[in-house]
Formats: C-alpha cells, sequence, structure tokens
C-alpha cells in the first residue's frame, strides 16, 4: 500500500479551480482539512452526520444530514469523496441564487424523479425543524406554523397547475416570489439558518 497523498494532485486542483468558486490556495487548504479528518479520502454518512450535529448541537441532525448527503453524493457511491464536497460546499457557500435553489430541489426530490411531492417536502421539512428547533426557526421565520402547516403553505404558493407535485420550474418561481421561503429553502444547506 502507497503513503496517503498529503497534497491535492495539480490536475484535480485545476479541475476543482474551473468548476468551484474556490481559489487554489482555499482549495488546498480544504483538502488538508480533509484528509486530517477524513485520512481515508472519503466522507462516511456517520462523519457527515457528525459534522451537522456540531452545526447545530441543540437539534436532532441526523435525519437532515442523510438528505443533504444524499445531495452531496453525486454519484451515488454511499461516500463523500473530496471533489464531491468541494462542488456541493461551494454551491451552498457561493453558489448564485439559482445555484442553490437548484441544490434545494434535488435535496426535495429525494426519489429524483423530477418532482416533489407533499410527502418528500414534509419528510424534509421535519428535518429541518428537528435540527434547528422551532424556537431557532422563528426567529427567522416568525408565523408559528407546524412542519405540516408550513408545507401545505409552501405547496399552496408553488403548485401552480394543482397536480400535487412541485416542478423545479414552479419551485424557482415561488422563491423568486417570497423572501421568507428562500430563507427556509435554503435552512441547513449551509450549516446556518440562513
Amino acid at each position: 500500500m502507497g503513503q496517503q497523498k498529503s497534497k491535492i494532485s495539480p490536475k484535480d486542483l485545476n479541475e476543482l479551480v474551473n468548476h468551484t468558486d474556490f481559489t487554489e490556495q482555499e482549495i488546498q487548504q480544504w483538502f488538508k482539512s480533509f484528509k486530517r479528518d477524513c485520512p481515508s479520502g472519503i466522507l462516511s454518512l456517520k462523519e457527515f452526520e457528525k459534522l451537522y450535529k456540531d452545526f447545530f448541537p441543540n437539534g436532532d441532525a441526523k435525519s437532515f444530514a442523510e438528505h443533504a448527503f444524499r445531495t452531496f453524493d453525486a454519484n451515488g457511491d454511499g461516500t463523500i469523496d473530496f471533489r464531491e464536497f468541494m462542488c456541493a460546499l461551494s454551491v451552498t457557500s457561493r453558489g448564485t441564487f439559482e445555484d442553490k435553489l437548484n441544490w434545494a430541489y434535488n435535496m426535495y426530490d429525494q426519489d429524483k424523479d423530477g418532482h416533489v411531492t407533499k410527502k418528500e417536502m414534509l419528510e424534509i421539512m421535519k428535518a429541518i425543524y428537528k435540527m434547528v428547533g422551532k424556537e431557532k426557526l422563528e426567529e427567522v421565520i416568525t408565523d408559528g406554523l407546524s412542519p405540516e402547516q408550513r408545507v401545505d403553505r409552501m405547496f399552496n404558493i408553488m403548485d401552480n397547475d394543482g397536480d400535487h407535485q412541485i416542478t423545479l420550474e414552479e419551485f424557482k418561481q415561488a422563491a423568486n416570489k417570497d423572501p421568507k421561503l428562500v430563507m427556509l429553502l435554503q435552512v441547513g444547506s449551509n450549516g446556518s439558518v440562513s
């Protein structure tokens, strides 16, 4: 067995510079941290859950972390490698408004069929409430709705054609109209409440 790489290869570094919003220096720093925390070079679901637990110590982040993990794991192999980590981090922390909406939509669309159902949205919403806590969430969105009420409200806003599912286009149109909705859609995607 060879020695673990402690530096990112020039080819991988160049590829990440071209596919993320991070500089070479930032990527090298992230790589060093990633290798320190994940010497194997991959992040497991358990390790990922721990990261979210560290961000949200007063809540239960397990369920939300599972959904975020699925979205970070671009190739679906059950792990997150450095490239997947950096690409997702770039979108969630520095991406455009549209990039973030696409990322959030992919999280909500759990079965990847191109539609978000009430059941899918409710599962994510309940996970957000458990992770953040209703009190903390109410600091950002002060309407006092339960997860079920919030999902009903979101569907009333988003489901333009009344087919009980949300397309990406409906999702984007609604998010562009309702600033509170945008804040909620971004909860948890970057380790914060807004």
